[in-house]
């Protein structure tokens, strides 16, 4: 059996949609849907900027498929827990799709920037190809993350770069490898900000905060992982 990890832009679904007007919030599914009919329900987590999780909370309502978004935690905070209340007829589920085809999957999918993270399990890898242009139907875009052997995958915990790596907006991601690439976080430190934002063709300002959102993303997650 291999393991197979995509990130899937899933083209015209409010996740996507208010997901990419949000890029530094990280949305997550963390729980099954429930109820029966139409509406069902799910708990997401929101993590990012207070501002920005507000403000992704409030679009969210807007979009046709959400009935409810309420929070279940206080707003404010950099992690918020969210009751979602959805018309699953409206609602073209990745999750459904997978279960169409017999794929397993992992549960929790990630998504930030307007992509989603997968993790599938196939036992004939030749599949893989059918799989990924049934998932490209509705013009949805698929990228492959990774395609092992699943005997292969180590048992003793990880950090997973690849999940980090969906966390951060591609201006971030192109700010800290040009950091790192000019070595600013090397022990002589071989440039500045100033140095980082002329390589970038971008203001100092636009630089800095660009590294620290992703210095505090890249942060964060090994904090969960040395924890």
């Amino acid at each position: 059996m291999r393991e197979i990890v995509l990130r899937i832009r899933h083209r015209g679904q409010p996740e996507e949609a208010v997901s990419a007007e949000f890029p530094d919030v990280t949305m997550r599914s963390v729980s099954s849907m429930t109820g029966r009919g139409p509406e069902r329900r799910r708990i997401i987590e929101l993590v990012g900027d207070p501002d920005d999780i507000e403000g992704f909370i409030r679009q969210f309502r807007e979009t046709g498929p959400i009935i409810e978004a309420e929070p279940l935690s206080s707003l404010g905070g950099k992690r918020v827990y969210v009751s979602m209340t959805f018309d699953i007829e409206q609602w073209d589920s990745i999750s459904e799709r997978l279960s169409d085809m017999g794929v397993h999957h992992r549960m929790g999918t990630t998504i930030s920037g307007g992509w989603e993270r997968w993790t599938l399990y196939l036992e004939e890898a030749d599949r893989l190809p059918d799989v990924m242009t049934r998932l490209e139907e509705g013009g949805n875009d698929i990228r492959l993350v990774r395609n092992v052997e699943l005997s292969d995958v180590t048992m003793e915990p990880q950090l997973d770069a690849t999940q980090l790596l969906t966390k951060l907006t591609p201006k971030q991601h192109d700010a800290l490898q040009t950091a790192i690439d000019a070595g600013y976080y090397g022990v002589d430190r071989g440039t500045t900000v100033e140095g980082v934002a002329d390589e970038l063709g971008v203001s100092q300002t636009t630089a800095w905060e660009h590294l620290a959102r992703a210095e505090a993303k890249v942060m964060d997650e090994i904090g969960d992982h040395l924890r």
